[in-house]
C-alpha cells in the first residue's frame, strides 16, 4: 500500500498518512490482529482434523499436561507468521533491505520449526527434526542473514557491537561479527523455543519485547532522536517498526487462541521464527546486548536448562525438579496461571530496564 497509495498523493490528499512510519506500523498491528482472528478458527479446525491426537506430550514431563493438554494441535505459529508476512507486505516501504532479511530469517526459521512439528506429529513422538540437523539449518540462514545485514550497514557500524549504557563505546569485532551475529539469532530463537511450555508463556513476553524493539527500531532510524538519546544512528531500521508491529499484531491474535486452556500451541513453528526475527532486529539496530536484557526470562530459561545438563553429568544431581524453569515451580506445585502471570511480570520488569538503557548513557 505504501508503494501503490503514497505517490497518489497529489490526487488524493488523504494518502499522504502512508509516509508517515506510525501510521503504518499501526496499520500493521491491527491488520495482523484481524488477520489472526479471520484465519485462526479454520487453521485450528484444520490442524485438529491433520494432525489426529494434536501434539505428542512427553512421558517424562509434568504429570497433569497428559490430562489437560492431550489433544491439543500444535504448528499454530502459522496462524503468527501468516499474518506477520502478509501484514508486513502491506504496509512496509518493500524497497527497505532490512525488512526482507528480517522477513527471510522469520520465514526461514519457521520452515525448519515446521518441518521439526510435521514430523512429530506424522511419528507420533516428541523427537522431530534431528537435533544437529536442525542447528545446522539454524546457523547456515543466520550467517547468510549476517552477511546481508553487514553488506547494507555503514562502513563505520558493519561489524561492531555497541555496548549498552555506554554512548560512544563500539567493540571492533571485524570478521567474527557474522559469526556473532549468528549466534544472536540462533541462540534468541532457540531461547523462546524452550519458554514455549506452557499457555499463553511464550506469546506474552515475545509481544514484549517486540513492543521494545518496536521502539527501538523506530529511534534508532531517527536521526533526530537517534542523535538526542545517543543512539547509534543505523539508516532504513525504522521501518522495521511495521514488521514488529504485525508481530505484535499477529501475537495478540495467536493470544486469543492459545489463552488458557489453549485450543492450539504455536510449536516450534512459531517459537523458532519469533525468536529468529526478535534476534535478527536486534542485529540490525545495533542492541544485541539489549535484547539479552529485554529478553532476559528467555535467557533464564535457558541457563536453567544448561545448568541442569551440565550439573548432572557432572555431579550426578540436578538442580532444578525439571528443566526449563517454568517446569520446575510447576513440580514444586504451582498453579500454571500463576507460573505464566508471574513469568509475564519478570518479562515486564525486564523491558523496563531494557529500555532504560536508552537514556542511562
Amino acid at each position: 500500500m505504501f508503494h501503490l497509495l503514497f505517490p497518489l498523493t497529489d490526487k488524493f490528499p488523504i494518502f499522504n498518512v502512508f509516509q508517515y512510519l506510525t501510521f503504518r506500523t499501526g496499520g500493521a498491528v491491527m491488520t495482523a490482529l484481524i488477520i489472526s482472528f479471520l484465519i485462526g478458527p479454520k487453521l485450528i479446525t484444520l490442524l485438529h482434523v491433520r494432525q489426529k491426537g494434536g501434539q505428542p506430550i512427553r512421558d517424562d514431563g509434568p504429570e497433569g499436561h497428559l490430562l489437560t493438554k492431550q489433544g491439543t494441535p500444535t504448528m499454530g505459529g502459522l496462524m503468527i507468521l501468516i499474518a506477520m508476512v502478509v501484514s508486513t507486505l502491506l504496509w512496509a516501504d518493500l524497497s527497505n533491505g532490512f525488512v526482507w532479511v528480517a522477513l527471510g530469517i522469520t520465514v526461514s526459521y519457521g520452515f525448519i520449526g515446521f518441518l521439526d512439528d510435521y514430523l512429530k506429529v506424522s511419528r507420533r513422538n516428541h523427537k522431530g527434526l534431528p537435533g544437529k540437523m536442525k542447528m545446522a539449518l539454524q546457523i547456515a540462514f543466520a550467517l547468510a542473514a549476517a552477511l546481508w545485514i553487514v553488506r547494507m550497514m555503514p562502513e563505520h557500524l558493519e561489524s561492531t557491537l555497541a555496548v549498552p549504557f555506554l554512548k560512544d563505546t563500539l567493540v571492533q569485532l571485524a570478521w567474527f561479527f557474522p559469526v556473532f551475529a549468528a549466534f544472536v539469532m540462533v541462540g534468541s530463537s532457540n531461547a523462546v523455543n524452550l519458554t514455549d511450555g506452557l499457555d499463553g508463556l511464550a506469546i506474552v513476553p515475545v509481544m514484549i519485547a517486540g513492543g521494545v524493539f518496536m521502539l527501538i527500531a523506530y529511534l534508532v532510524g531517527n536521526t533526530v532522536f537517534a542523535g538526542y538519546l545517543q543512539l547509534h544512528y543505523v539508516p532504513g531500521t525504522g521501518e522495521l517498526a511495521t514488521f514488529l508491529g504485525a508481530m505484535v499484531g499477529g501475537g495478540l491474535g495467536f493470544l486469543w487462541f492459545n489463552a488458557p486452556p489453549a485450543r492450539v500451541f504455536m510449536g516450534d513453528t512459531g517459537s523458532l521464527s519469533l525468536g529468529g526475527a526478535l534476534g535478527v532486529v536486534s542485529v540490525i539496530t545495533k542492541h544485541e546486548l539489549v535484547l539479552a536484557i529485554v529478553g532476559g526470562l528467555f535467557v533464564l530459561e535457558t541457563v536453567s536448562v544448561i545448568v541442569q545438563v551440565v550439573s548432572f553429568k557432572l555431579t550426578g544431581k540436578r538442580v532444578f525438579a525439571m528443566a526449563p524453569l517454568h517446569h520446575h515451580f510447576e513440580k514444586k506445585g504451582w498453579a500454571e496461571p500463576t507460573i505464566v502471570i508471574r513469568f509475564w511480570i519478570i518479562a515486564t520488569i525486564l523491558a523496563l530496564i531494557g529500555l532504560s538503557t536508552l537514556k542511562l548513557r
